[in-house]
């Protein structure tokens, strides 16, 4: 089982994303949030601490006032520190070929997900 955080303006889906880990037991802990600040924030504070850190984290890039690239771009400065892995999926419903490349220069960029998102890219990503 991992812990997943959800980083999306959009609280329908922050739904979507909750009834598809409940109905499949994918993760074992969820945290939902619509500012990715005070997540890069937690981070920060919790980085010697693998234990409550999260296996992944799924970000739209698209947010108002601190947006999936504001997240990327001071989670760059973060995650060489963290005692743990994170998995970092972008969960857009972008789908401009330069978000896609642009994406690709961060080296913790695990995947680019266009959105909707379903059970079987959980399935893929191997949440359990």
């Amino acid at each position: 089982m991992s812990k997943l955080v959800l980083i999306d303006d959009e609280s329908i889906f922050h739904k979507i994303v909750q009834i598809t880990i409940r109905d499949s037991e994918l993760a074992k802990q969820a945290t939902y949030s619509f500012d990715g600040e005070i997540v890069l924030d937690y981070l920060e504070e919790k980085k010697s601490d693998s234990q409550s850190l999260p296996d992944y984290i799924f970000i739209d890039l698209y947010m108002p006032s601190f947006d999936g690239w504001d997240f990327l771009n001071r989670f760059q400065n973060i995650y060489k520190s963290l005692k743990k892995t994170i998995n970092i999926y972008i969960v857009t419903s972008s789908i401009d070929p330069r978000d896609i490349d642009r994406s690709k220069k961060y080296p913790f960029v695990t995947t680019f997900i266009s959105k909707p998102v379903m059970k079987d890219i959980f399935d893929d990503i191997g949440l359990a």
